[in-house]
């Protein structure tokens, strides 16, 4: 899912962040076009080029990691920022930045890593492959009852890092987290020492699926894990080493954002991209590309088929008032973790919005597929006309569709549940602010929708919602923006947004809603909660945007525990780190522990920590 800034300047910094076109070393070409149009373009907030060069390297890196540029910088990668910081003082930082495990950070032992997958596990997003975010009492290891045993036992800084977004996977005893610079772990769950570790070609945020595969040397448990540049890898999962690596797409800024799933010797994976940012710019031919589902041979990466969820190519539309080329349809990316249906032998997903017109009517929908072919089973259009850009919240407004949508697509994923009355039901909230129940027997016939915000670009229902045999259990985003003086960036506004729902899987009935905390002073902080949320019997987890983990009781919304994670952390790998906004993963629990992610800098607190939680605490 794309975050993006607010449109108070009409600074084209803002679009192209996030086509990672330039190599990390390149500092030039990385300031051409990220950095150029504001503080070479006369903005009257962005210091010129001329009083950048007068800074020091580490005061300009300082302010693209921590300070006020964070929320346009924090997708760069940690050698990207470090490129621009050198080229535009001219000056070499003092230390250079090496993201290679230390030897005393290695786990002093292999360990075992035997049939994996029958002890207590969390494996890919969902816990399960109908996206429940459930987890059992025999699977949890622990229960309501023993939340206040519930202790920090370790901390794994993520180094050079200032966002900590990928959701870590249990199997094995291991934890298999990937990280904003590339890296993907393998760590001791008990200790947090490293058992190997694998680089990619661009950051992860997927969460790691594992799954049991047969290789010409024998049978192998895989480790499986998807890029922001739309490469997907199989590596060993006992050792690291690479098995196979497959790019699903070859749309220049397609991505993997949502976890891949594996299914009877298949992956199944959904494409997305960043064209709708980088498309902005009125001398860019907006827009082309178009979201997809990939089923792969598990065992060696090859295509078994592709479906996409635009079934034409897109065609020239008309020309910009520049005289530039438009295209379309385009968009319908498919940003998060596919749901499988055995029973149907079908797959559903969410979609996001169209980036260009003409509209479509796959765009802010739910679409099944069959399992073996990829046909097209149904799709079902909760939003018309959501044809939208990052232009349209620029002053230049050029590229912006005629009639412009809201942006109101889905990040968060389909959750197949049974009712109580034994039908069935697909449930996920949308940026709207509107939770949709669909029926997959009946081709996805609404069986109710129930609106819990008010819904924006950032708002509404975030990244997921967990479910039980009786509720859907819903975290509210609708985080606001306040511009930060003298600056072309924002800040979260300390007064909007959050709150946590459960709703009648059935009806959609309101069953409790407990308010969001008032959010801190600190820097940077809101009450928004936009992290997925993830549940054990009696207990739904939901972390915010100021930092804060929280336990809600399943029966009637009380806090029964909460952890601030805001602050610095001794970690067992010796990196410096700090925890910070909890937005995009929830947490993953298996075997009385407990794992989540702090630090999300575009829409909040910088940090770049992984932490672990026990019932035996130290």
């Amino acid at each position: 899912m794309k975050h993006l800034v607010s449109a108070a300047t009409g600074c084209l910094a803002l679009l192209v962040l996030f086509a990672g076109a330039a190599s990390a070393d390149d500092g030039e070409t990385i300031y051409a076009q990220v950095c150029a149009s504001c503080h070479a373009g006369g903005l009257d907030r962005a210091p010129s080029f001329d009083a950048l060069r007068s800074m020091s390297p580490e005061r300009v890196l300082a302010a693209l990691e921590t300070g006020p540029m964070i929320s346009m910088t924090a997708a760069r990668t940690a050698a990207e920022r470090r490129a621009v910081a050198e080229f535009i003082t001219g000056k070499a930082l003092g230390q250079a930045l090496d993201t290679t495990p230390t030897p005393q950070a290695m786990c002093a032992t292999a360990g075992r890593f035997s049939n994996p997958l029958a002890g207590p596990r969390w494996n890919g997003w969902g816990v399960n492959t109908s996206n429940t975010r459930l987890q059992d009492a025999a699977m949890a290891g622990f229960t309501a009852a023993q939340l206040p045993r519930l202790k920090l036992k370790w901390a794994f800084g993520f180094p050079g890092d200032v966002g900590a977004d990928a959701q870590p996977t249990i199997v094995g005893g291991r934890v298999f987290v990937g990280s904003q610079s590339g890296n993907v772990y393998a760590l001791n769950a008990a200790t947090g020492c490293i058992h190997w570790f694998f680089q990619t070609a661009a950051p992860v945020r997927a969460a790691v699926s594992i799954g049991r595969i047969t290789t010409k040397s024998g049978m192998k448990y895989a480790a499986f894990i998807g890029d922001r540049a739309a490469n997907m890898y199989a590596v060993d999962a006992a050792t690291g080493k690479l098995l196979w690596k497959t790019r699903v797409d070859n749309f220049p800024i397609a991505r993997v954002t949502g976890s891949p799933v594996f299914h009877n010797g298949r992956l199944y994976v959904g494409v997305a991209s960043g064209e709708e940012t980088a498309g902005a710019p009125a001398d860019y031919e907006c827009c082309r590309f178009r979201g997809s589902l990939v089923a792969l041979d598990a065992a060696t990466g090859a295509q078994v088929w592709k479906t996409y969820t635009i079934a034409e190519d897109a065609q020239p539309t008309k020309k910009n008032s520049g005289g530039n080329q438009m295209w379309g349809p385009s968009g319908a990316p498919i940003w998060t973790s596919p749901a499988i249906d055995v029973r149907r032998n079908a797959l559903y997903v969410t979609t996001g919005d169209n980036y260009s017109n003409p509209p479509t009517r796959t765009s802010d929908a739910f679409m099944a597929f069959d399992l073996s072919s990829g046909k097209i089973l149904w799709s079902r259009q909760m939003l018309a006309a959501d044809a939208w850009n990052g232009a349209c919240r620029l002053t230049d407004t050029t590229n912006c569709p005629d009639s412009p949508g809201p942006d109101f697509d889905f990040a968060s994923p389909p959750i197949l549940v049974t009712l109580p009355n034994g039908r069935r039901a697909l449930v996920a909230g949308q940026k709207s602010g509107i939770v949709h129940a669909l029926d997959p027997d009946r081709e996805g016939e609404v069986l109710w929708q129930v609106r819990v915000g008010k819904g924006g670009i950032n708002g509404g229902v975030q990244w997921g919602s967990a479910a039980d045999q009786s509720n859907v259990y819903v975290a509210l985003s609708d985080i606001g923006r306040i511009d930060i003086p003298n600056s072309a960036a924002t800040r979260p506004d300390p007064k909007a947004g959050g709150g946590m729902f459960a709703l009648r899987l059935d009806t959609g009935e309101r069953v409790w809603y407990t308010p969001a905390p008032p959010c801190d002073d600190r820097p940077r902080c809101s009450p928004a909660q936009s992290a997925a949320v993830s549940a054990i019997p009696g207990v739904a987890f939901s972390g915010s945007v100021d930092g804060h983990l929280r336990a809600f009781a399943a029966r009637d919304g009380a806090i029964l525990w909460d952890f601030d994670t805001v602050r610095a952390y001794e970690t067992v790998n010796k990196v410096p780190a700090r925890g910070g906004s909890l937005n995009g993963p929830g947490p993953a629990i298996a075997g009385g522990m407990l794992f989540v992610n702090s630090g999300y800098a575009p829409n909040g607190i910088p940090g770049n920590v992984l932490l672990a939680f026990s019932i035996d605490g130290q």
